[in-house]
């Protein structure tokens, strides 16, 4: 597949762009030029123009007072767990003003597959047999709701009635590897310490979108493994459904321009001189 590159253009698209921001400001970021990919709002949706190759990772901050969990999909499909996206799943916990870049398909609590702009035959969702949503990212923030208040004469009467067995079969097991080891992976991935919660998974898959669906050119890839520790953590929705959901659709420039979510720029061709004979001062003299 050939792609055309404006590279007039691209130099607008890679600027610096607007975080779409509610419950978290969520931004997608080219990570092989460290420039965030501005949005293009469309028929009711934000577009993103992707690089064919360029590896490239999700950034969500925070915003809120108190913990958010945010499950994410890319292609509909959870980023965690590699199931067909739903609302119910596993996802990243951040607290209040924490930012995280995801960086790829988790693969353990170490390691991740690299997010990478690709042909979308050979993109992740469509080797898996699940080629119908390519194309999107969406994050399903929820809030988390607040411990019930207990007296002391409650707490008091609730300690002494529990059995110690009882209080260690309610303990969470760790998931988080040794202390010399959370250290390594705080020295080298700051970011890392967002954390996401081992939940059971219901099936409620993010609504479809097929449009445009055959004509597509971009999806996103499973590519090379990288580093990436997180730990585990207890999360209680406020609600079943979503606070907030962030949807950002993407494809090549070239097709965003034929689709016209971008306009096409204005390209002089290289080396063409809009005036050829500016070496010439004189009439020169006739032949012979």
């Amino acid at each position: 597949m050939r792609y055309v590159r404006w590279f007039a253009l691209w130099a607008a698209l890679l600027g610096s762009a607007p975080a779409l921001a509610g419950l978290a400001e969520v931004t997608v970021i080219d990570r092989d030029t460290g420039a965030s990919l501005a949005p293009h709002y469309f028929h009711g949706e934000y577009w993103i123009a992707g690089r064919p190759g360029a590896r490239y990772a999700i950034e969500i901050r925070n915003r809120d007072t108190g913990r958010v969990l945010a499950v994410t999909s890319v292609d509909g499909v959870n980023v965690v767990t590699g199931e067909t996206a739903g609302w119910s799943q596993n996802g990243y916990v951040l607290s209040a003003g924490q930012q995280y870049q995801i960086t790829g398909w988790r693969k353990s609590d170490v390691e991740v597959a690299a997010f990478t702009f690709t042909a979308l035959p050979e993109s992740y969702a469509a080797l898996t047999g699940r080629p119908a949503n390519v194309g999107v990212i969406g994050v399903a923030l929820f809030r988390e709701r607040p411990p019930p208040v207990v007296s002391i004469e409650e707490s008091e009467s609730r300690r002494q009635a529990a059995s110690p067995d009882a209080a260690a079969a309610a303990r969470p097991e760790p998931a988080s590897p040794d202390a010399a080891g959370a250290a390594r992976a705080q020295r080298s991935a700051p970011d890392a310490a967002a954390a996401f919660r081992a939940e059971p998974s219901s099936p409620a898959p993010l609504p479809a979108d097929p449009s445009l669906k055959s004509q597509r050119d971009l999806g996103t890839g499973h590519g090379p493994r990288e580093y990436s520790y997180v730990n585990h953590t207890e999360f209680t929705r406020m609600q079943d459904q979503p606070n907030e959901v962030i949807r950002i659709r993407y494809d090549s420039l070239e097709r965003l321009v034929a689709m016209g979510i971008v306009r096409r720029p204005h390209v002089r061709p290289v080396g063409a001189d809009p005036f050829p004979a500016s070496a010439s001062q004189y009439v020169p003299d006739p032949p012979g």
